[in-house]
């Protein structure tokens, strides 16, 4: 598909995000537009999940640009977020009138920028198209899903991604395989994160702990879920678990009387979020990876240490079929059972290495750029 530039000169891409996610899969992209000289790639914060000052840490150490615009928007209810960001977006679309948009990802800062593009008339791209989890009790599936609808240029990521599009009637020459710009993070960062000395600082030894982050409305927002973790966790006192809390699980572990339960226990270490080389650092070390963060499953993945997933499904099912992630939810027994059946196994970081990687190669952010270079053309 071809689209003409409005603007003279080089084209004028958008990028938005707003989520600490989305500042990583975003970053390699960043890095590959500032190298294409017919170019100029400009960041728009929503300030979704975190204060700017604490955005700007992810960004300094990605090596990013500052945004031109912050649109501090906070924290909210679904709709009155992506209704705020929608209209402070429009606002900075019609300033900077950009030839292209581009949003990562799957939050509530990802549709309000394809819906507020759509509706301007500028063409949409979406990084990390195509990923299904299937359950529209999911706020992160239905964003996802109506972004896709309403952009032109479709980023998959994996064949599975691509499959998916295609099964919703989404035109193939709008998709374009490109692999995971995660993937491209990782590799881009890993050198970097393993000089970290957060082990030392947490006094642990490499394979000896495991990594516990949980921050979905499903587990924490459910007094249930949130105590069946909790009292699996609490279990496995043959196991240091290194616990970085995410601000909304703290407030709701101290809603639920769960909090003061978790920093009694002597086997597990609760701390405070970490910077992304730490958390690279702690994945690639640790015995075993607990969470419900897509993100973070991929990431496991990556690095060969076992996922077992605080969820009953996942958009990233390929990392299932291949051995590496177990899909246990909230129920303790399960939990319980998953984590003794890999202690068991010596061998398994091993047998992780050998599986195919369908990810890509670690040049998705290169072939995004090509494709939307190719798809503008000067009017």
């Amino acid at each position: 598909m071809i689209y003409k530039l409005k603007n003279v000169g080089p084209m004028k891409v958008m990028l938005v995000l707003g989520a600490r996610p989305q500042i990583i899969k975003s970053a390699p992209i960043i890095h590959a537009a500032k190298r294409c000289t017919e170019m100029d790639l400009e960041i728009v914060h929503t300030g979704q999940h975190y204060d700017y000052q604490m955005s700007k840490i992810f960004f300094k150490e990605l090596d990013l640009p500052d945004p031109i615009a912050n649109l501090e928007v906070g924290s909210g209810s679904h709709a009155w977020q992506t209704g705020e960001m929608m209209i402070r977006l429009e606002r900075v679309l019609v300033e900077h009138k950009p030839d292209f948009v581009l949003v990562p990802g799957d939050t509530n800062s990802t549709l309000a920028g394809a819906l507020s593009s759509a509706k301007l008339h500028i063409p949409v791209g979406h990084v990390e198209a195509g990923a299904r989890s299937y359950d529209m009790r999911m706020p992160e599936e239905i964003n996802r899903r109506l972004t896709d609808h309403c952009s032109t240029l479709l980023f998959a990521p994996t064949k599975t991604c691509a499959q998916n599009l295609s099964k919703e009637g989404v035109p193939d020459n709008q998709v374009f395989q490109t692999g995971d710009t995660m993937y491209d993070a990782l590799l881009q960062h890993l050198g970097e994160a393993m000089k970290s000395n957060v082990l030392h600082r947490l006094g642990i030894e490499q394979k000896d702990y495991a990594l516990l982050t949980m921050h979905r409305p499903e587990n924490v927002d459910d007094p249930r879920n949130l105590k069946n973790i909790v009292d699996a966790i609490i279990q496995l006192k043959d196991l240091t678990i290194v616990f970085p809390v995410h601000p909304r699980t703290k407030e709701r572990l101290r809603a639920f009387d769960l909090h003061k339960k978790v920093q009694e226990q002597k086997h597990i270490k609760v701390i405070q979020p970490v910077s992304y080389h730490d958390t690279i650092k702690l994945i690639k070390n640790a015995r075993m990876v607990f969470t419900d963060s897509g993100g973070m499953q991929k990431e496991a993945f990556w690095l060969h240490t076992p996922c077992i997933t605080l969820r009953t499904n996942t958009e990233w099912i390929e990392t299932v079929k291949l051995g590496a992630n177990y899909l246990v939810g909230a129920n303790t027994p399960q939990i319980i059972q998953i984590t003794n059946r890999i202690l068991g196994r010596e061998e398994i970081h091993g047998k992780l290495r050998k599986i195919p990687n369908p990810f890509g190669g670690g040049k998705a952010s290169e072939k995004i750029i090509d494709v939307i270079k190719e798809s503008l053309i000067k009017s």
